[in-house]
Order: structure tokens, then sequence, then C-alpha cells
């Protein structure tokens, strides 16, 4: 991992559309040879996509695979391009939903342009996040420092919890927040997701309603040939968190869902998301 780092900053320098047409050769490749990550996501699709044939979901594996390597290339101009050159890869749309007088959690949906929507948005406001540490160390610091190289921002590693989250949300920081990703039974509940019943935590609902949070949908869309991304910041949700946190969670899936349907092959199909399963139910992978 620490030998792509330097390869990705020699990279950065390319032109936008031509460092894509590279990420997209990449992912064709990368499609061919990484057989497991295949798998995964060739059965997501199958589960999520039964009416479509084989040989269409194969394509749009395939296309997830050109999506994926792009944006992760793309990923140097977010950690060493200049704010200027950020600013014109990444458009955005509905700022003036992001409000500044009180408490507010953007939802974002697992699609691949979603590090070009934390990197753009701290541009605009001072922020917090919660990101996975990685295991290797110099990679994590990497990381950790394109998270926060723009103004001040708040990047908390999970193993810290939400305590640390639920400070920032009251005192105004936006809240860039992930929750569409198996994290296992605790905390979560079962709700569908193209049908299939899905271990979903319930964050969302919990941390809106501890903080009076408002909560703001923010999709991250990868445009094509190479133009960069548009982010979408959405009216808040009316009505949520309601009495229900099941309901609440439900009405997220749903959500994203329709999301995705809008974009199939730039959501995250390479992680298990159905992994944990109900008690006594065969795994799915």
């Amino acid at each position: 991992m620490p030998v792509l780092v330097p390869l990705l900053w020699l990279l950065h320098w390319l032109p936008l559309p031509l460092l894509s047409r590279v990420g997209s050769g990449l992912g064709r490749l990368l499609f061919a040879l990484a057989r497991a990550r295949r798998r995964i996501a060739l059965r997501n699709l199958e589960l999520c996509f039964p009416a479509l044939s084989s040989g269409a979901r194969h394509e749009l594996a395939r296309e997830h695979f050109k999506v994926l390597a792009r944006s992760f290339l793309e990923r140097g101009i977010l950690w060493w391009g200049s704010a200027a050159r950020v600013r014109r890869m990444v458009r955005v749309e509905g700022l003036e939903h992001l409000p500044e007088d009180k408490p507010s959690i953007l939802l974002v949906p697992h699609f691949v342009g979603l590090d070009a929507a934390w990197t753009r948005l701290t541009l605009e406001r001072d922020m917090a996040g919660i990101y996975a540490n990685q295991k290797n160390p110099f990679f994590n610091r990497v990381l950790y420092r394109a998270r926060i190289r723009f103004g001040h921002q708040i990047a908390l590693s999970r193993q810290e919890g939400v305590r640390e989250g639920v400070r920032a949300i009251k005192a105004g920081r936006p809240f860039y927040y992930l929750p569409d990703m198996d994290y296992g039974a605790r905390d979560s509940v079962f709700v569908p997701f193209f049908g299939v019943p899905a271990a979903t935590i319930t964050g969302l609902s919990r941390l809106a309603r501890l903080t009076g949070a408002v909560v703001i949908p923010c999709i991250a869309r990868m445009l094509p040939g190479g133009a960069g991304y548009v982010i979408t910041l959405e009216e808040a949700w009316r009505d949520f968190p309601g009495d229900d946190v099941t309901a609440d969670t439900l009405r997220m899936n749903a959500y994203i869902e329709a999301r995705v349907r809008e974009m199939p092959e730039q959501y995250y199909w390479v992680h298990k998301r159905f992994k944990t399963r109900p008690a006594g139910e065969a795994s799915l992978y």
C-alpha cells in the first residue's frame, strides 16, 4: 500500500480527463484480476437486481470496477491538489440547504464519489466525520492528513466511538455520516434493502433524536468523460426522526435504494452488504 502513495502523487498531476481514462483502464484490469471482489459484486447485484440477466449484471459490475478505480486515482487530486483545482473538479449544488444555525447530519450513501464530497465540502464548512482506521499505519496517516487539510476538520476514528461526534454535532458542525454498510448485529436492525433483509445500524435516527439535528441527504455523482463530480445537498427530511427507530431506518434504506437505482454502477458493490444474517439463516456469500 505505501508504494501506491507516491504513484497517486505522480498521477495527480495529469489532466483530469486523462487521469480518468487511466482509472477506467485500471478498473477493467481489476475486474479481470480481482476475482474475490468481483464475486462479491456479482453476488450483490444478483441479490439486488434479480430481474436483470446474468450478462447485464456482469456488465454493470464491470462498469462499477471502472468508476471505482477512477475514484481511487482521482483521490490524488483531493489529497494534494490545490483548493482551486478541487473546486473545479467538484461542483456543489444545494449548499443553501446546509444550515448554519442548527445541528445537522449529512446522510452520505456509499457512492464512489463520497471522498470527493467530503473534501469539497471542507472548503465551505468545518465539519466532523467518522472514518475507519486502515491496517497500514503509513496509509492511515496519509488518509487522515488528507481528510483534515482544508479548514479545521474533526476526523474521528470509529474506535473513538460516537460521543465525540455528538459533541461536534451539538457544536454546530455538519456531521458526515455513512450508515449504509454492514457493521454487524450490534446496534442494528434487519430492514429490507432491495428486498433483502440487511443488518442496518440505527445511528441516523438515534443521533438525530439525541442532538436535535436535521438530516440532509448528500449525494455524490461521478460525471462521465472525466468531467469531475457533482455533489447534491437535498432539503432536510421532514418528520425525522419519528417515533419508531426501525421505521426510521427502513425509511433511510428505502431512500438510499432509490438513489442507487439512479446510478447503480456507482454504488459500493464490492462490500458484503448482506454478510450479517438473522439467527439461523445461512450466509448469502
